[in-house]
This record gives structure tokens, sequence and C-alpha cells, in this order.
């Protein structure tokens, strides 16, 4: 492939212009992308349109977005299990941390009984859960595991982020489903699993946060330049 075109970027979820982190994903790729002196075009994929062939495209990274329910959970795993088995750069935040999980817990361990507690709250796995505690517009602290990719992409092992969410990892089912190359990565200051990232991958990272709120305050999100430089490898 040619050096010289632009970065082709799969936006998986159902676009919403009042969802804040969708005007966020949307001001975070331009700002990044002048950043790094790089050309990226952005496509949103709308869960419910998803498709083989939609997927067969030549894209070099995925985001999962945030804004669960999706239209089309089967979409969105469809578009996830894509990158984590063709080694295509993703980046799950939000909504997109949560069905990362699912679709690995399904397609990798092969829990097809795994659902979303959002979608089916009395199903016996139900490995995503309503939080404790809500974490709608709340700022904390995580600390990262060293060596991991997160860590790299933030310089450093404790940053503080913000959340927009009511449901993440529930704790029963946690210690089996990260028991394999699906690891923790970041957690919360009760050692609450707030990232996960897979190991042997090119680059897959999931985070419960939102790290795309950065491009809110004109500043481009770790994350989001350790993707595009994941996503330039491949070209």
């Amino acid at each position: 492939m040619s050096s010289t075109r632009p970065l082709q970027i799969a936006l998986v979820g159902d676009f919403d212009a009042s969802i804040t982190a969708h005007r966020a994903i949307q001001a975070a790729l331009p700002l990044a992308a002048r950043a790094l002196g790089l050309s990226v075009e952005a496509r949103c994929l709308a869960t419910d349109q998803i498709s083989a062939g939609t997927l067969a495209q030549p894209f070099d990274a995925f985001w999962c977005m945030p804004g669960s329910p999706y239209r089309s959970l089967e979409g969105a795993l469809a578009a996830i299990r894509h990158a984590r088995e063709q080694r295509i750069p993703f980046l799950g935040t939000c909504a997109g941390f949560q069905h990362a999980l699912l679709e690995y817990a399904r397609n990798a361990l092969g829990w097809a009984d795994a659902e979303h507690g959002e979608s089916t709250p009395q199903a016996a796995r139900a490995i995503i859960s309503p939080l404790s505690c809500s974490l709608v517009e709340v700022r904390g602290t995580l600390h990262l595991q060293p060596g991991t990719l997160i860590a790299q992409a933030y310089e450093g092992l404790a940053i503080e982020e913000g959340y927009h969410c009511n449901y993440g990892l529930n704790p029963a089912f946690a210690e089996a489903l990260l028991a394999g190359p699906l690891r923790p990565c970041a957690r919360d200051a009760n050692g609450e699993v707030r990232a996960v990232h897979l190991e042997g991958h090119p680059f897959f990272v999931a985070t419960l946060f939102q790290p795309e709120r950065a491009a809110l305050e004109d500043r481009v999100p770790p994350l989001l330049t350790a993707l595009l430089h994941a996503a330039q490898r491949r070209v």
C-alpha cells in the first residue's frame, strides 16, 4: 500500500450529534491529524449497516464509539471481531469497551451465553452489568499498568479522565475473562478495571473512560495519537 494515501479510520457506532463523545471524536481526529502531520479520513459505520462487504474495505484502524445501546449489537460485535482477528488497530471507548469485552467473551472464550446487562438484564452471564456507582459526567484518577500500550501513550502511570456511563465489567466474571491475552491495563482508585488491552495484537485497547473528551479542550487525546501511529505502520 502507498505510504502517502490518507489513513482510513472506521468509526463504529450510531452517530448522534447530541452525544458529547461523538462531537469530541469529530474534533479529535482532525486535531490529531494536524498535530501529527497526517492525512486522515474517517467514515462512520452505523451498526445496523455493517456487513462482511463493509468490513472488507481497506480500513487502517477501527474506533468503536460510545452510544449504547447500539441499533445492532451484532453489527458492532462483527466489526470488533474483524479488527481483533485481522490484527487491525482498534480503540474502543465507553460502549466500545463494553462491547469489546462482550465480543472477546463470545468469540475468543466461547461464552455463547455472554450478554450485555443493558439489553439483557436477566442473563445468567451478563458480563457487562450496572456500575455500583454511576459514572455519568464524572472524572477520576486511573492507575496504568507499567509497560502497556496505554502507559506508553500517556507517558505516565497516573492520569485523570472523564466518564459518561452506567455499565461496566461485571466483577463476578472479571478474573475468568481477563485470565488470558486480554488483560487489564488501567484501574480506578478502587481497583476496578477501567481499560484492557490484547496482548499479541499490534494495537487493541478499550477504555471505559472517554479519552476523546480532551479534544473539547483543544488537546490531542494520547490514545488517539497511539492509534494513528499504529494505523500508519500498516501503510
